[in-house]
């Protein structure tokens, strides 16, 4: 079952015959339903009914059915906040799985851990978040950029601009390329920081005709951003520089863009659907089952579906959903076979190790897997976090300091 503010709905007719006579379990939810988020926070949410489904019929966690209350934070921080606060004084939830932007995860994350509830981010990020009780599924730039700019200065060349979002994740992963770039003996020419509501990306195109980039690192987020892509086609850039993401494709921009702004663009992100495993064989079956294939699945659902799967393990390995010892559980370097590779939970970091791919953008709106890394380590976070040896740290490391 699901309660979204007070409103109960059913998760999966199968879980009604296979759970009702058993006693329930709350978990919280808080993802963007509505507003510019949205294409992000719904599949987000529809990942976390199918989890939520699949672990249920498979006897719940500790033979208790698993029910969702959950919200909608309707592409608000504010709202982040008060249902973060909300879920934990009046809900009893014993996890919480929340979040897509790095403003909405560190808005919630002293709450959870004030309250001593682990708590899920499931989202591709910047980095270095380091707390006891947070728990990371998204990859991290340290897994995604430093693949990437190798790749892509090989095979553009070693000048680079840098558009992103002006807040965490843009301002932080714009630090990781300007890293990458000293490694590689690139440079980095340019570089623009812009509103999420900015709609008119003219004088940062004409910023990167002055700057005469091989190649841009374009970290597009919503829906308004997306238009950065059409108009940079629009200009007649593509055939002369290069275009590399760590989140085009999260939220299905190659979906909305058009054929001639999507093709060729290169991402790289710990899932695609192209992903071949059996396990993702079978979670796309299940999901076309729930919700048919308008859309293809991102990667913000995986790392939901995983981190379910992870915290349900974790609870059924501890015998109990008391937070201490499904923590413990946590750090006893969980594994997982899911539709992205296997998964494991590195004790230390909170992080998974996973599979990173590179993908390029087809003329049918879709993606070619060009490269694989496989159990690729979240280097920055293990090298800055060890929550064994300091289990008190509470820290958002950034590589500037």
């Amino acid at each position: 079952m699901k309660n979204l503010l007070g409103t109960v709905s059913l998760v999966s007719a199968m879980t009604l015959t296979s759970t009702a006579a058993l006693a329930e379990v709350k978990v919280g939810a808080i993802f963007d339903l509505t507003g510019g988020l949205n294409i992000y926070g719904i599949q987000q949410d529809n990942a976390l009914d199918l989890a939520i489904a699949s672990v249920n019929a498979a006897g719940g966690v500790n033979g208790e059915e698993v029910v969702v209350v959950g919200y909608d934070a309707q592409s608000e921080l504010s709202k982040y906040t008060q249902f973060a606060q909300t879920a934990v004084l009046r809900d009893g939830i014993a996890a919480m799985f929340a979040g897509l932007t790095s403003s909405s995860r560190e808005a919630i994350r002293p709450i959870f851990r004030e309250a001593n509830i682990p708590y899920f981010y499931s989202s591709l990020y910047e980095g270095g978040a380091c707390d006891k009780q947070t728990f990371v599924t998204g990859s991290s730039a340290s897994q995604q950029l430093s693949v990437l700019m190798e790749w892509a200065v090989e095979n553009y060349g070693p000048r680079i601009y840098i558009m992103a979002p002006d807040y965490n994740f843009g301002t932080i992963s714009g630090h990781w390329v300007h890293e990458y770039a000293k490694q590689l003996g690139a440079e980095v020419v340019g570089e623009d920081y812009l509103a999420l509501s900015v709609t008119d990306y003219a004088p940062t195109i004409q910023k990167i005709q002055a700057s005469n980039p091989d190649l841009v690192v374009a970290l597009p987020v919503g829906a308004a951003q997306t238009g950065f892509l059409e108009q940079f086609a629009a200009a007649g850039l593509k055939d002369s520089i290069g275009v590399v993401s760590t989140n085009y494709g999260s939220g299905n921009q190659q979906v909305v863009v058009s054929p001639q702004a999507g093709e060729g663009l290169v991402s790289a992100m710990g899932y695609f659907p192209s992903v071949e495993s059996d396990a993702n064989a079978e979670f796309l079956a299940a999901w076309e089952e729930a919700y048919g294939t308008d859309t293809p699945v991102v990667a913000g659902a995986v790392d939901v579906w995983n981190a379910v799967h992870l915290w349900a393990a974790a609870a059924n390995k501890a015998g109990t959903t008391d937070a201490d010892e499904v923590i413990a559980a946590l750090e006893s370097g969980l594994t997982f076979e899911a539709p992205n590779g296997t998964v494991t939970l590195e004790p230390g970091s909170h992080h998974l190790r996973q599979d990173i791919y590179i993908a390029r953008g087809d003329a049918n709106n879709g993606f070619e897997i060009i490269a694989t890394f496989e159990d690729s380590e979240p280097t920055y976070e293990n090298e800055v976090c060890n929550l064994i040896d300091n289990p008190d740290a509470a820290e958002h490391f950034t590589p500037e300091g």
